[in-house]
């Protein structure tokens, strides 16, 4: 995802790395991810307790994402037995209330998506 030019960011261009922070900022994992980091740092077990379906391969890709676009901070503790924990970055705490609300919105309307999508499906099938 590195800038390889100097033109301006313009995410309906083809080229323009901003496409792949919108996807990653897309993806339902990232999500979920960064609502369950809001209020404290999390030790992954955590993380995937908060996150029902969510699997251990998959948590850590995202994880690893999230920390190399600067998303997510991993702090290692070297304790008696190593503890790892993940918080938001200032980054991402800065699109937070996006995402929040985001995630907000989708609760709030899956009743209208799934009557809609009923309906469309019906259509087809008629």
């Amino acid at each position: 995802m590195l800038r390889t030019s100097h033109l301006p960011a313009d995410a309906f261009s083809r080229i323009c790395p901003s496409r792949d922070v919108l996807a990653r900022l897309g993806q339902k994992w990232t999500i979920l991810a960064m609502v369950a980091l809001r209020d404290r740092p999390l030790r992954f077990g955590d993380i995937r307790r908060r996150i029902q379906g969510v699997s251990d391969k998959m948590l850590t890709q995202t994880l690893r994402a999230m920390e190399r676009d600067g998303l997510v901070q991993r702090s290692v503790f070297d304790e008696r037995l190593t503890r790892v924990e993940y918080a938001l970055s200032p980054l991402a705490r800065s699109v937070l209330p996006i995402v929040v609300e985001l995630k907000k919105w989708a609760e709030h309307s899956l009743e209208r998506i799934e009557t809609s999508m009923n309906t469309f499906d019906h259509k087809i099938d008629s």
